[in-house]
């Protein structure tokens, strides 16, 4: 192996965000930009001589090649095995998955998640630790400050390998296993969920529609739902993977995934609807005639998950994202276990996790998990859901309206203002900021304004302080408003606002959404101005 020592410049503006590096496709086709990051990232994990690592991405444009740039990297630093998915494939779960089974010392994954691909797409790349998640901001800011002051990366001079087929082979000394990516996650999957009963479900008549948006998790579906558990040839749709996916925007909601929500809700609808999203760590469920928001699916799946073998011993707690709706926090009540309240990013339940203080784990961007993987989870959630189906004999839609009735309903809504100017996004927080000492008390339209604050978030587990984590605005009438500005786009500021109502009057339980959260929807755009600063009068997605 010929070792080359290339000098570079330090990017400015390689500081990992709450997933990783994000850019468009072209940032990262800078000379040098790719090989930067990747030698900051491997240079920055301890004991890396001899050790193994995992190594895969969602399969967009550029992800083969930054996988082999990867190898030739690691190989350069040391390192004495790697993990790869066969074409460069892993779903960002099932790299968590093998980086745990395997004992590795961490993985490099490669994707930009729900964003879209192609040349004129997004791409990203992040380092999950040994335990299989996210890195904490501790290695993310050790990353950064080596972007900060690198002059050269180390690389092996020599030809691309053949990853479309399993096996092994080598560059110099580090050995590079071509591994399925779909074995090792199946086998954990069956040892958690119920799999002769959801055969049996399948093999009753039972219909289902799984849609995987050309997306990586499209080789899973395939593998578990139709081959292992008998669901109909034709149940998974778009499972081929493609580097812009196909055209979809790969995010799992009733915007982007509206072929599956208008079949769901027509007249024909199957028992059951899913989808996930680019890398397949979201998901997306509906009913016949109902979509499940992902705030009620993990208050549901909390509520039901004994049903499951793997979860058959009980919860041990249940944590949400702050803007996630406050539905799994009744179920925890009920089950008489602990409830967490974090920030945004999946890492923050990671330490919950690893000190077992909780089971469950849930966002309200479509993103559900539990203590098998150190990612949310997007097949897992459907599995889990199918599972529940399976045990109770009951259709989803009668599952939800039950849940409601037994718990109440938090009405639900996430605008999204993509792609405004940065320096009005930032006025907009900052002026909510400067309001909220004289909040309290205060009538907004039909509201009155009980606690405001900046959500500020100390970790239970290591202490550590997370400042600045989302505008919280709660309601006496038991509502709530929350502004933060999103981690994962790719140009200019996302402005999310999240919206919710709770009801527990059973003649208020299915009424339209949007008629019962308008009055909340203004008072949030009044309150932050948001038409006068954003230049918006509606938000670029809702859901």
């Amino acid at each position: 192996m010929v070792l080359k020592r290339v000098p570079t410049t330090p990017f400015s503006d390689q500081k990992p965000g709450t997933s990783g590096l994000r850019k468009k496709v072209t940032h990262f086709r800078q000379a040098h930009y790719v090989e930067t990051f990747v030698q900051a990232i491997v240079q920055s994990v301890p004991g890396r001589e001899g050790a193994t690592l995992v190594l895969g991405g969602d399969g967009r444009f550029f992800n083969r090649a930054v996988v082999q740039t990867t190898l030739k990297i690691a190989a350069a630093n040391g390192f004495g095995r790697v993990l790869v998915g066969r074409g460069g494939l892993l779903s960002t779960p099932a790299a968590s998955c093998v980086i745990r089974k395997h004992g590795t010392i961490g993985g490099i994954i490669l994707s930009a998640s729900h964003n879209p691909g192609g040349p004129d797409g997004d791409f990203g790349i992040k380092f999950n630790t040994a335990n299989g998640g996210p890195a904490p901001e501790g290695v993310t800011e050790a990353i950064f400050e080596a972007t900060k002051t690198l002059t050269e990366y180390r690389i092996a001079d020599v030809p691309d390998l053949d990853l479309d087929q399993v096996g092994t082979t080598r560059i110099g000394d580090m050995v590079v296993e071509v591994i399925d990516p779909v074995a090792d996650y199946a086998a954990l999957m069956a040892a958690l969920i119920d799999f002769d009963a959801i055969r049996r479900l399948f093999a009753s008549g039972f219909r289902m529609r799984f849609d995987a948006m050309s997306a990586v998790t499209g080789p899973y579906a395939h593998a578990i739902l139709e081959g292992m558990l008998g669901a109909a040839p034709g149940t998974v749709v778009n499972g081929e993977p493609k580097e812009d996916f196909g055209g979809h925007h790969p995010d799992p909601n009733p915007v982007h995934a509206h072929d599956l929500y208008d079949l769901m809700l027509g007249a024909d609808a199957p028992d059951f609807g899913a989808a996930s999203d680019g890398d397949g760590d979201r998901n997306m469920i509906v009913a016949p005639g109902l979509f499940v928001t992902p705030s009620d699916s993990l208050a549901i799946l909390s509520a039901h998950a004994t049903s499951a073998p793997g979860y058959a011993g009980g919860l041990a707690g249940i944590a949400r994202s702050m803007p996630t709706s406050r539905a799994a926090d009744r179920v925890a009540a009920a089950l008489g276990i602990g409830v967490y309240e974090t920030p945004t990013g999946w890492k923050f339940f990671g330490t919950l996790l690893d000190a077992g203080l909780i089971t469950l784990c849930g966002e309200e961007s479509a993103g559900t998990g539990s203590n098998h993987v150190r990612e949310k989870d997007g097949l897992w959630a459907v599995l889990l859901w199918l599972n529940i189906l399976a045990v109770t004999g009951k259709r989803a839609d009668a599952i939800v309206r039950e849940h409601w009735a037994r718990f109440g309903r938090d009405y639900y809504t996430r605008h999204d203002y993509e792609e405004i100017a940065s320096d009005a996004a930032n006025r907009l927080m900052d002026g909510l900021r400067e309001k909220l000492a004289a909040l309290p008390g205060r009538r907004i339209g039909d509201f009155t304004v009980s606690a405001a604050d900046d959500f500020r978030y100390v970790d239970p587990v290591d202490g550590s302080v997370s400042e600045r984590q989302g505008v919280r605005v709660t309601f006496a009438e038991d509502a709530r408003i929350v502004y933060r500005l999103s981690g994962t786009g790719t140009a200019g500021a996302t402005l999310r606002v999240y919206i919710e109502r709770y009801e527990a009057a059973p003649d208020r339980l299915e009424r339209p959404v949007a008629e019962m959260l308008a009055p909340l929807v203004a008072v949030a755009g009044e309150l932050a101005e948001i038409a006068a600063l954003t230049g918006r009068a509606e938000p670029s997605v809702v859901t």
